[in-house]
């Protein structure tokens, strides 16, 4: 391993891991999350062939999305391609950090692909946070096609990683950090998060 490598993010919260808590100030269960950023792959209304993925706030720490997969999201013929399914899973994810207050990205995401999810199928999407330690966020999701009743297609587990706002800016390119930064919507999302020293 080279002195920049670091040893991977184990999915298994260790033994001393908390029960999360949802923020007070939180959205109310079933109020629609807002687009983190206006050209986002996985939900920005900007982004003509991304997912435009609406999640939902739900009870607890627990968030609910959909998305319908389109002809721009298919792999093989007439059907989603695993990349673009990850990508909603990571999506749906990232979006119970709206529950904790807290800006997180992704750490580690591993994927099950148990059905293949045809072009048209609506993808729905149930995620959760099952514990925290420190700054990772443990969560779970599962995407069922045509309902919250219908058969699982996949299932994810991941480890997200609470950053301060400076992540994006230092890694950012600087001509879309201050399109983000102008923008009266973001501006307000990223003091939402403010709370958080």
């Amino acid at each position: 391993m080279s002195g920049t490598d670091k040893a991977p993010t184990r999915l298994t919260p260790p033994a001393d891991a908390v029960a999360p808590v949802r923020h007070p100030d939180a959205p109310a269960p079933g109020e629609l999350l807002g687009a983190h950023y206006g050209h986002c792959f996985g939900c920005g209304p900007a982004q003509a062939h991304g997912l435009q993925l609406r999640a939902r706030a739900e009870d607890g720490v627990r968030v609910t999305a959909e998305f319908t997969v389109k002809e721009a999201h298919q792999g093989a013929p007439g059907l989603a391609h695993g990349g673009v399914l990850a990508t909603a899973l990571d999506e749906t994810l990232g979006s119970l950090n709206w529950l904790l207050r807290v800006i997180a990205v992704t750490g580690r995401l591993e994927t099950d692909f148990l059905r293949p999810v045809p072009v048209g199928t609506v993808l729905h999407l149930d995620a959760e946070i099952t514990a925290v330690h420190g700054r990772k966020i443990y969560s779970t999701a599962v995407g069922r096609i045509g309902g919250p009743g219908g058969p699982v297609a996949v299932r994810a587990d991941a480890v997200f990683v609470e950053v301060k706002v400076d992540h994006f800016i230092d890694n950012g390119r600087p001509a879309e950090i201050q399109a983000a930064m102008a923008d009266p919507d973001q501006v307000r999302r990223a003091r939402a998060f403010e709370v958080n020293p």
